[in-house]
């Protein structure tokens, strides 16, 4: 193979773009912290920059991943964020509530019941969609407004502090000199590709997205499959819920993954899964978590007045979004430069782009990536 084609190849490739932006966006840090890529060992920890985005950018992914196979199959899960926070309040009004704090089987049920939680709002969110057929945008809405409200009943509209090691050790802890929840993250990610990429449970998800009525007529169970996801995106929001109260030792039933549900469809969207359901790529997704992340980082580092990041964090990831896209690389940077980047078909004639549509509305849309 040839080098053009090699390349071609390469920039074809749908974490192309993604790996490029975030490679992009650690590279602006250096000038303003020379030391960015710098790891160093500290009593038996490592730290660093690169360390404290993954660190951080945890909770990210583990809610990213779950509403990737919701929106694979066509849905999307805004309760996510109502969930994080249900499941830190649960948990730390539990232990907070111990004779002694650090003990082991009262931790393990105070995730326990976090994570049980978390289930019976996956399980509502999948039942209004797959049987009661709501909307999933209006289905989910409602746990994220009450679900905001429960957490904030729990606390008391106060914000709880515990003192517990072993719970500490979730989101704050360390573990072979990284930070424990880095371990969480890759276990959480490796079995959902495994289950996902191994098994036949990603083609039937991704049947779903594309046509839930159809992969219903061919024998799939597409209400089981919905209300599945659901009940996994629940489960990595709550994973996340513990992480982040663990991590500040409190539970905040008002601020405690607020808006994180956004973050996490732009990480999906990032990461080139369609928002219409069928094909989806949980690497991607994690790539756009960690360019979300590593965007928030650069917001701070090169000093970003406070009151603009958000208008920042927007235009950053408008430009990605739209980078891409090869009909817009096609059309701003020419036909020669949208082919050679990804474009695919940026200058056809309009008959052949009319029988390349023909063809494409005939094909079923079951792409693994």
């Amino acid at each position: 193979m040839s080098t053009n084609s090699r390349w071609r190849a390469l920039t074809h490739h749908h974490l192309f773009w993604p790996v490029a932006v975030l490679v992009f966006l650690l590279l602006v840090n250096v000038p303003f912290t020379p030391d960015f890529f710098s790891v160093k060992m500290t009593d038996g920890h490592l730290y660093g920059s690169l360390v404290s985005i993954v660190l951080f950018g945890s909770p990210l992914i583990l809610v990213a991943v779950g509403m990737t196979v919701v929106i694979a199959t066509g849905g999307i899960d805004l309760s996510v964020g109502a969930v994080v926070a249900i499941t830190g309040a649960l948990a730390c009004s539990y232990i907070s509530h111990q004779a002694d704090q650090n003990a082991l089987s009262g931790v393990l049920l105070a995730m326990g019941l976090g994570l049980l939680a978390a289930v019976v709002c996956g399980l509502w969110n999948g039942f209004l969609v797959a049987r009661m057929g709501i909307q999933p945008i209006i289905a989910t809405l409602i746990i994220m407004v009450a679900g905001r409200g429960v957490a904030q009943l729990i606390t008391d509209g106060q914000i709880i502090t515990i003192d517990s090691d072993p719970y500490k050790l979730i989101g704050g802890g360390y573990w072979l000199t990284l930070p424990f929840s880095i371990f969480v993250v890759a276990v959480v990610v490796a079995a959902t590709v495994a289950l996902t990429r191994r098994t036949a449970l990603g083609l039937l998800i991704e049947a779903v997205g594309g046509n839930a009525e159809a992969s219903r007529l061919v024998g799939i169970r597409s209400r089981r499959i919905k209300i599945m996801v659901y009940v996994f995106c629940a489960l990595c929001a709550a994973i996340a819920g513990l992480m982040i109260s663990s991590n500040t030792s409190a539970a905040d039933g008002n601020n405690a993954g607020l808006w994180i549900e956004l973050d996490a469809i732009l990480a999906v969207v990032i990461g080139g899964t369609s928002l219409l359901g069928g094909r989806f790529s949980i690497g991607g997704t994690v790539v756009g978590a960690l360019v979300i992340q590593t965007l928030t980082t650069t917001i701070y580092t090169i000093g970003v007045p406070t009151q603009t990041n958000l208008v920042f964090k927007a235009a950053v990831v408008i430009v990605v979004c739209l980078l891409q896209s090869p009909k817009f690389r096609a059309k701003v940077f020419g036909a020669k430069f949208g082919a050679r980047f990804g474009a695919k078909g940026g200058a056809k004639p309009a008959a052949a782009e009319a029988d390349t549509a023909a063809a494409t509305d005939a094909a079923p849309k079951m792409e693994v990536s």
